[in-house]
């Protein structure tokens, strides 16, 4: 069992910027082949990256790097993505379900638009692309799919102020409890990772106070776990909802100041923890 990336295709959903960009760039360093799947083909006005400059820092660091236009409500345009990777490298050890899309409305504030984007991104997505590139992760020799969801947690708290929000992304996770059991058999790995504070992302600088963005940690401390959980034996771990700091303090980290946005300061707990 490879205890690194050498040598493995993963395939990364949303990974133009952010927690996905910086797990593709945390694989390059292992000489892994990367496919950037996400709709980024163009720059944005307010955020930074796109699939092929993603793609170019892969190459930089050291990577194989294959970028594709693709939207993961889209049927056809996944299944056309895996296609695409097969015919490129030839298999998929690693689906990294990271496309999200969030939105923190009440119910009654929330857009039956913006409901049904939630849903299709985050529970239909995470279900299609897992459903699209099963059969290949099962001729993997460590099959990993990770899943960015949180802990289930019933807890009303989590419901009340944005229950789409929570029910999709809950829907993800139970993605993970579902397809973990269901897959364990033929020995893919199905887990979650969730981090333990907010993490400087786009979508954090854009739906919460700057305050929280000054509060956050970098997303290189969730690449350095999601690292730690797809290079683990997939026979021995899975269904698990790991948190990233966890994941590490497991690994004997102890100093987790580098991963401050703004070392020193007091660091915002992330929702549904």
């Amino acid at each position: 069992m490879s205890d690194n990336l050498s040598g493995k295709v993963i395939f990364i959903t949303g990974g133009s910027r952010g927690i996905g960009r910086e797990i593709a760039l945390r694989a390059a360093q292992d000489g892994a082949s990367i496919v950037i799947a996400a709709k980024t083909a163009e720059p944005h006005p307010a955020l930074e990256g796109t699939i092929y400059s993603v793609a170019h820092e892969i190459k930089q660091g050291g990577g194989n790097a294959l970028p594709i236009v693709m939207d993961v409500r889209f049927e056809d345009q996944v299944e056309a993505a895996v296609k695409q990777t097969i015919a490129t490298f030839g298999k998929i050890d690693v689906l990294i379900n990271n496309a999200s899309a969030i939105n923190l409305s009440s119910t009654l504030d929330m857009p039956m638009k913006r409901y049904d984007l939630l849903m299709n991104v985050n529970v239909r997505g995470t279900y299609l692309c897992s459903k699209t590139c099963v059969p290949h992760l099962m001729k993997s020799d460590n099959p990993h799919i990770l899943n960015l969801s949180p802990p289930l947690n019933m807890n009303e708290k989590w419901f009340k102020d944005h229950l789409a929000y929570t029910m999709s992304k809950y829907g993800m996770s139970m993605c993970t409890l579902g397809m973990a059991e269901e897959f364990k058999s033929s020995g893919i790995a199905v887990n979650s990772l969730w981090p333990k504070t907010l993490i400087a992302t786009a979508a954090i600088s854009v739906n919460f106070p700057k305050e929280y963005y000054d509060a956050s940690r970098k997303p290189e401390i969730v690449a350095d776990a999601a690292y730690a959980i797809i290079t683990s034996n997939s026979r021995e771990v899975t269904g698990n909802f790991f948190v990233d700091e966890d994941v590490l303090r497991a690994q004997g980290v102890t100093n987790f100041d580098d991963y401050a946005l703004r070392p020193g300061s007091k660091l915002f707990p992330d929702l549904y923890l």
